[in-house]
């Protein structure tokens, strides 16, 4: 495999070894992001809304699935889940972890990488950890699926959309910008779009915005 496409498995892999993220108590730890009930409860509700309202018979491609303690809360609603993440042993932890019929885990590049086919892709704040280059070749991927639940991690009020950075572990919100998949310079269209959810962190911490696109 070409070493171009290894430097975001890297980083994502240390990001886990050393626990940057936190939560030094557990084997893997995807963030406060996908413990605080005020962030995850919410969210998962709002999910499992749609997920109801199509009679529990969606697909689902989760890019990005992390820890799994929020995909978890999912599977149950929907006809298939395929669970990814770029991280090989975070993927072979979450198979002896999770058992459900109807979910399957597999280790993917989702900028590079074929992906399974779906009705949703889920792309829970991940985007903010990427690079403006990556970002393209993920968004170029959506138009083969009907719907999109994508949540980001904001500024509140205005900010300037889509500012580029290095892939890590920080987000934009420093640079009082944050990714906005619809503006400049992805311009992606879309069929429409909603807003499920949406979380005011403390002062100063921005917001958590989740958005169902229709594609």
């Amino acid at each position: 495999m070409p070493k171009a496409r290894w430097p975001t498995k890297a980083v994502m892999t240390q990001i886990y070894e050393q626990h940057f993220w936190g939560g030094k108590d557990y084997d893997f730890y995807s963030g406060e992001g996908s413990y605080e009930p005020k962030i995850i409860t919410p969210y998962i509700n709002s999910v499992v809304d749609f997920l109801k309202t199509h009679g529990c018979k969606l697909t689902v491609c989760d890019w990005g699935c992390g820890d799994f303690n929020i995909g978890k809360h999912l599977v149950s609603f929907t006809k298939y889940y395929y669970a990814i993440d770029i991280v090989d042993a975070l993927i072979e932890r979450n198979k002896k972890h999770f058992n459900f019929k109807n979910l399957e885990f597999h280790c993917l590049d989702i900028a590079e990488d074929h992906l399974p086919k779906a009705d949703v892709v889920i792309l829970r704040q991940v985007l903010q950890h990427l690079s403006n280059t990556e970002i393209e070749k993920i968004i170029s991927k959506f138009n083969n699926y009907k719907y999109l639940i994508l949540t980001e991690h904001i500024p509140l009020g205005n900010f300037t959309a889509n500012l580029d950075k290095i892939t890590n572990l920080n987000i934009r919100l420093k640079q009082q910008s944050g990714v906005d998949i619809l503006k400049s310079p992805f311009n992606f269209k879309v069929n429409s779009h909603q807003i499920l959810n949406e979380v005011i962190l403390e002062k100063g911490k921005g917001r958590i915005v989740t958005t169902l696109y229709k594609l």
